[in-house]
């Protein structure tokens, strides 16, 4: 019971999801879409902790705008719980401020890292990774644990592990000392990593005790780590927003990666026994949904002739009718509708910077 109660939980829940325009919009972005089943990615996060921890352990870092419909679809969370980002500064500053909130109350805390919009299965396997995660934290208190993916495809679009030293294994996960990252790499690179072997993708899914990363942070970005001290600080004071306004407003734009895992003393991987896809855009949907005989994915009302291997998506109310198309994303939301050619479909988030400049913003 001691090492549950020393475990705590941060979702991280503030992107702006373009990927998935138009259904994910300024106003409602990807975290809080359901686009697997009935609940949101959000709801699928917070579902997966709970068997691990209770939810006055858990906090959610979101943007300024999104803190009362994540109080909406996470109701037995404290509102106190759920942190509003007044400016996107990316993940250092995020992870930073929730370490600086958990090791104010529990400066022994081991906290659990992990994005709003991924889709993981089954939960029981997360939970049992998660645990082993724990358990390594307790034995290297200054190590920092990530969850590698092993690679299915040589991907140009995530970064990649390179492990180490094999240093066993807990409760049936195998753990391994980083030796470096690398960032997206040309497919050459990518195609070469996935024949070694010795390659991961990156999840972006984290455990660590709370003080070491803080520790890190101080080490490699001191700037960062003093402003998230002093947001901790003012927490419980008056000046709460004023402080967190005015410190979010001078931090940089970094991720944690490049902030402080690529240059961290001592980081492990734990080789995810788990299936992970990070949703990145509308080809997941095909990979999260059944398909019908012609190899459609659809989600909506859909009627079609001589219509194959199309992702179609639309709101109830309407019908999207096809005749003569194949490879085709056809995303209809509200006001909007998305028509792509599915090998150009990772270039929807130039796409709504296309539609910012043509001053069309108001369908973002």
């Amino acid at each position: 019971m001691e090492r549950q109660r020393m475990l705590h939980a941060m979702i991280m829940a503030g992107g702006g999801g373009t990927r998935f325009w138009p259904r994910s919009r300024q106003k409602h972005p990807k975290q809080f879409l359901a686009l697997g089943g009935e609940r949101t990615l959000l709801q699928q996060a917070m579902d997966r902790i709970e068997g691990l921890l209770p939810a006055e352990a858990t906090w959610v870092v979101t943007g300024e705008a999104y803190r009362s419909e994540t109080a909406r679809q996470l109701p037995r969370l404290s509102p106190e719980r759920i942190v509003g980002e007044p400016f996107g500064r990316d993940t250092a500053p995020c992870i930073g401020l929730g370490a600086a909130l958990i090791a104010r109350d529990d400066p022994s805390a081991v906290m659990l890292v992990t994005p709003a919009d991924h889709v993981i299965e089954p939960t029981r396997e997360f939970q049992r990774a998660a645990a082993a995660a724990v358990r390594m934290a307790e034995e290297h208190p200054s190590a920092l644990l990530t969850f590698g993916i092993a690679p299915t495809f040589p991907s140009t679009g995530y970064g990649y592990i390179q492990r180490g030293a094999d240093i066993g294994q807990r409760q049936g996960v195998n753990v391994f000392r980083v030796e470096r990252f690398e960032e997206k790499p040309p497919v050459d690179r990518a195609e070469r990593f996935l024949a070694s072997g010795e390659y991961y993708w990156n999840s972006g899914i984290f455990v660590w005790r709370a003080a070491a990363v803080l520790a890190e942070l101080e080490r490699q970005q001191p700037k960062v780590h003093d402003a998230v001290q002093r947001i901790a600080a003012s927490w419980s004071t008056p000046r709460r927003e004023e402080v967190l306004r005015s410190e979010y407003e001078a931090m940089p734009k970094l991720s944690i990666d490049f902030a402080v895992m690529e240059r961290a003393r001592e980081v492990l991987v734990l080789q995810a026994p788990y299936r992970w896809d990070d949703v990145g855009s509308w080809l997941a949907v095909e990979r999260m949904n059944p398909q019908d005989a012609d190899d459609n994915t659809i989600l909506g009302r859909h009627c079609g002739l001589k219509t194959k291997r199309c992702i179609i998506v639309g709101d109830s109310e309407r019908v999207i009718t096809t005749i003569g198309v194949e490879n085709l994303v056809v995303v209809q939301d509200g006001d909007a509708i998305l028509i792509a050619d599915r090998r150009d479909e990772s270039t929807v988030k130039q796409l709504a910077d296309l539609l910012k400049t043509k001053g069309l913003e108001k369908y973002l």
